[in-house]
């Protein structure tokens, strides 16, 4: 990126003035190691989202930032529906709510030594994975309707998982407001096979152990320890959300000149906040939020079912269960006064901080669990929430390493095979199903995860608590 057209207001913050139809200025937090990484595309679509109506103090964009469709992925931003505010389907994404869920195990490290290889081939067999990947579970018309209005609280009732687990979960479990007569036969019929799927991409579930413990106070109250064994698990909506994400994106191109919206990219299509079709994408959205918590719960269940058939004594508990690809309603402070704003997050995950009121009792205290991703072979991380963050970029942190070169790219750069051979040598097993989808996921593929987060912390986004290295790795 070229920096000459950025103000730096200090070493993690970056600005880009409002200008021309910017309604407001834009805002990157970055090292300028990461910005000089990243693509000039990502100022243009942080510039391009300043300009859409209704769009409160700031367009946003995390240390993972790169170039998405409309938004960037790491990108943040709130309206106001006083205000003319939108809601924009490319602000969210097409894999609607795809986020982590990381569950403690009450395992240590030398409780694998000699297990490993056969929790590696019960997971892989448990768990469906890959492009079109199905699960055992077909849902019926009315099953669909009650799964997505009831989401991972849905999937508990059916018998995958624990009452416990849902005061764990970001909306505890059930996004409120979702609308199943929003979603198309198409979308329905999508997902109808694809319940407790991990599907394909960046898409996986990681047994992993802590390695560092920056933050002990923290870590206690989380219930992780150095030596401890975790499993995160990472998908979304699979493809009830992205067909909800494609054919609301052609109406709202089509709906936008009807009320005045002009847009510098088609790929930002959006709807007023108190528009039919805006309240009919947020009831759809909400859907898929709920299907993306039911998936993961199923998923849950399913890799508790695993490790139990190799490793009787597991007791896999959930710690948290975080989006960051959604757009949600939310009390935020501007300017001293409350407003209730709508937040996208692309690729970036919420991170209220301590004190919220709509965090457990457990984290009340200390802030939510912040959970990112790493890349394949590469370590994640544990964050909390921290005091500054509501102020920073409405209570949001990044999500991940964040994308370095494309899919594309990597597979003519690696051999499926050889990272395999690669991270076998360096203590990590990788069961896929694919081997170009390893390829397109290699580490190198990626930003350098450890960077992303220091910088989040330093920017005040979010606390260091712990990370995490692979030891398991299942692979679409």
């Amino acid at each position: 990126m070229d920096l000459s057209r950025l103000e730096k207001l200090d070493d993690e913050c970056w600005r880009i003035p409002a200008r021309g139809a910017m309604r407001v200025p834009g805002v990157l937090y970055a090292s300028e190691m990461l910005l000089r990484d990243m693509d000039d595309k990502v100022a243009e679509q942080v510039m391009n989202v300043a300009t859409l109506p209704g769009i409160v103090r700031a367009s946003y964009a995390m240390p993972d930032a790169h170039w998405g469709y409309g938004f960037p992925i790491g990108g943040v931003a709130a309206f106001d529906p006083d205000q003319d505010g939108v809601v924009s389907a490319g602000g969210v994404g097409f894999d609607i709510s795809c986020g982590v869920r990381t569950l403690t195990t009450g395992l240590r490290r030398e409780d694998l030594a000699d297990a490993a290889p056969a929790l590696a081939e019960s997971l892989f067999l448990r768990i469906p994975a890959g492009l079109g990947s199905t699960g055992r579970l077909r849902l019926r018309a009315r099953e669909m309707d009650a799964m997505l209005s009831g989401g991972a609280r849905w999937a508990v009732e059916q018998g995958y998982g624990e009452h416990g687990d849902l005061e764990r979960i970001e909306e505890r479990g059930c996004m409120a407001g979702a609308d199943p007569d929003a979603v198309s036969e198409r979308a329905r019929t999508r997902q109808r096979d694809e319940m407790g799927t991990l599907g394909s991409g960046n898409h996986y579930l990681e047994v992993q152990e802590v390695v560092d413990v920056y933050d002990s106070r923290i870590a206690d109250i989380f219930g992780v320890r150095g030596g401890d064994i975790v499993v995160s698990i990472h998908c979304g909506s699979r493809g009830l959300g992205h067909q909800i994400g494609t054919e609301y994106l052609k109406r709202m191109v089509v709906e936008a000149p009807r009320h005045g919206i002009r847009l510098p990219d088609r790929e930002l299509a959006c709807a007023p906040l108190n528009s039919s079709l805006g309240k009919a994408y947020l009831g759809a959205m909400r859907a898929a939020i709920n299907c993306a918590l039911a998936n993961r719960q199923i998923l849950t269940h399913l890799a508790r079912q695993a490790f139990h058939d190799v490793l009787p004594g597991a007791e896999l508990r959930l710690l948290y269960d975080v989006s960051h690809n959604t757009c949600k309603a939310e009390m935020h402070r501007v300017d001293g006064v409350e407003r209730r704003l709508y937040v996208h997050r692309k690729g970036a995950t919420r991170a209220f901080g301590p004190g919220h009121p709509d965090l457990p009792e457990v984290f009340r205290n200390v802030g939510q669990p912040v959970l990112i991703g790493g890349s394949m072979g590469t370590c994640s991380y544990i964050l909390a929430g921290s005091a500054d963050s509501e102020s920073r970029a409405f209570a949001s942190a990044c999500h991940g390493a964040g994308r370095a070169m494309s899919r594309h790219q990597a597979a003519r750069r690696w051999n499926g095979r050889e990272v395999v051979d690669e991270l076998a040598r360096r203590g990590v097993l990788i069961r896929a199903g694919s081997s170009r989808g390893v390829a397109e996921e290699a580490p190198g593929a990626y930003k350098d995860v450890s960077e992303v987060v220091e910088v989040a912390q330093r920017a005040g986004l979010a606390v260091r608590v712990a990370r995490l290295q692979p030891l398991i790795c299942i692979k679409g």
